[in-house]
């Protein structure tokens, strides 16, 4: 499974921002798709993630400002964040949970900052 992800980039607080991940190659049985984050110097952490059953978790510190989705025929996890806040600067990380191997992407900046 190859998963590329696009959006990212800089935005100043209280703005928006959209992500978006594909995944490709072998993506049959699939079960999940989320986002996970890394600041500098801190741990990886959940930002959202989505199963096959519309099921959604969303981490505690962006619950009330995230949207998970997915398009399963496209493979594609969504992920659009409001009210955005310097404290959301960070790595972005998509992941997807295929026969329970767990699969990431490349990592995507995103910069909250005026």
């Amino acid at each position: 499974v190859q998963l590329q992800a696009s959006g990212g980039g800089l935005v100043q607080p209280g703005e928006s921002l959209g992500l978006s991940c594909t995944a490709s190659g072998s993506a049959f049985g699939i079960t999940s798709m989320g986002w996970y984050r890394q600041a500098p110097g801190k741990e990886r952490e959940l930002v959202g993630i989505i199963t096959n059953g519309d099921d959604v978790n969303y981490g505690d510190s962006v619950k009330d400002r995230c949207t998970i989705s997915r398009d399963n025929a496209k493979h594609t996890v969504y992920l659009q964040m409001n009210n955005l806040k310097p404290e959301d600067t960070a790595v972005y990380y998509c992941q997807v949970i295929r026969f329970l191997r767990v699969y990431w992407g490349q990592g995507t900046q995103v910069t909250v900052s005026s």
